[in-house]
């Protein structure tokens, strides 16, 4: 299976994503994770690096490079499962035709929707333990009493709806993309996660 996992932040794609890695035992390929292991690793030019840290845009070809490499690897041939990239037609295109040029295809697009203002409450009302990393959710998962309780800066509302609307704005052209190419699968991603998983499994299904 290769496949594409598509969502806004707090969308539930790398919950979802680690069961169906699981089920399917394929890799879960995030380009932040490979682009963050290659920087600590010095793997990236000096320029790139500063780029990232003053928060800009990594070049398409480098994502692609990266890609390249990790789809490579032994663990990536039964298949895998890419979380964050493509996030625009031009990304779309460039992973296709390395793809085709292996005589591979997508099985398919997997997009979690969930409405903006529960996209909101979802990460705005998160709070961390400082003593133990657990995360609470003031409204879904409350935390003990004795919890000494953190408001990370990127679950402030600003940033939150920032995010969000980077997110529709990157994104506005590739879903319509894949859906003129018959590769989407829009999922529902408000509810339980066991039930969202079981929309997700079967929107797997027909593409196999």
């Amino acid at each position: 299976m290769r496949l594409i996992f598509v969502g806004p932040p707090g969308a539930g794609k790398g919950t979802q994503a680690k069961v169906i890695c699981g089920k399917y035992g394929i890799p879960q390929i995030s380009t932040g994770d490979m682009l963050r292991a290659a920087k600590k690793e010095g793997r990236l030019p000096a320029d790139l690096v500063q780029k990232m840290d003053s928060g800009g845009l990594v070049p398409d070809e480098v994502v692609i490079d990266l890609i390249r490499q990790r789809t490579e690897e032994a663990d990536a041939q039964g298949g895998f499962l890419l979380d964050g990239f493509p996030r625009t037609v031009p990304q779309a295109d460039a992973l296709e035709a390395l793809l085709a040029g292996r005589g591979q295809k997508l099985n398919g697009v997997i997009a979690l929707t969930v409405d903006k203002n529960l996209l909101m409450e979802r990460a705005v009302l998160r709070r961390t333990d400082k003593r133990t990393g657990q995360i609470y959710h003031l409204k879904y998962n409350p935390p003990p009493p004795d919890a000494e309780l953190e408001h990370r800066a990127d679950d402030h509302e600003d940033k939150v709806r920032n995010r969000i609307d980077v997110y529709e704005r990157m994104t506005a052209d590739l879903l319509p993309h894949y859906e003129k190419a018959a590769l989407l699968e829009r999922v529902d991603g408000v509810g339980d996660v066991a039930d969202v998983t079981q929309r997700v499994l079967a929107a797997i299904d027909k593409r196999k």
